[in-house]
């Protein structure tokens, strides 16, 4: 799967000094729903397209900013499209039909017990999880999350999920700029799966923390209320 889709991204790749930024948009949006494309293919190359100077401002950093932008616009609206489907098709129709449009119950059951378990903020958790990433969105439309919180949470893991991974691009582009697209997506899988004990150590202090200032928040709230 990864092998056939890097082949058609290092064919975009020769068009991107003109619509770069507009397929890294696209692309993460289809990779926010529920379709099946890795952002590691995207993403990645938009870092390294952005150290090479060969995005549309020929500047690494306006470049690396403004692709990091896009992927978590694209990312926001897939979601969304995520968030509707689901509200629109409503639990049985999307537990019968779903496996149609690679959503399986059994996926779809594990999305839905981790929001209801752990509530909004897994719309952040999960955007840096590999498998429910996509998914998660689905229970936050069943559930009608108010839009407020969805796009905040969605947008804050997505948008440091985008970061990370072209990170990884514009990292891997700085050390070779001679590097194949190929070679460079394995290269940036492999040193993301590295990563990935430090990406769960920040998630579990982030939630650490926002629990503890909820908690405060909430224990003054009624303390106010209750006198």
């Amino acid at each position: 799967m990864i092998e056939f889709l890097i082949n058609y991204i290092q064919l975009a790749a020769s068009h991107a000094a003109t619509w770069g930024f507009v397929l890294i948009f696209v692309l993460m949006a289809i990779e926010s729903s529920f379709f099946p494309l890795p952002s590691e293919v995207v993403m990645i190359p938009a870092g390294f397209l952005a150290v090479r100077g060969e995005l549309t401002t020929g500047h690494p950093l306006i470049d690396m900013s403004i692709a990091i932008s896009c992927g978590l616009a694209g990312s926001l609206a897939g979601a969304y499209f995520n968030y509707y489907f689901a509200l629109w098709l409503g639990r049985p129709v999307l537990y019968k039909y779903g496996k149609y449009f690679f959503l399986p119950e059994k996926a779809l059951n594990r999305a839905e017990e981790v929001f209801l378990e752990y509530g909004d903020v897994t719309t952040f958790i999960c955007r840096l999880v590999p498998g429910i990433r996509h998914l998660i969105s689905l229970p936050a439309g069943l559930s009608r999350m108010p839009h407020g919180r969805f796009a905040f949470f969605t947008s804050l893991g997505a948008g440091i999920w985008c970061a990370i991974l072209a990170g990884i691009g514009f990292y891997l582009g700085s050390l070779s700029k001679d590097m194949t697209y190929p070679e460079l997506v394995h290269r940036g899988i492999k040193l993301l799966h590295h990563s990935y004990p430090y990406i769960i150590a920040g998630l579990v202090i982030t939630v650490v923390v926002y629990g503890f200032i909820h908690h405060r928040v909430m224990k003054s709230s009624k303390d106010v209320k209750n006198p």
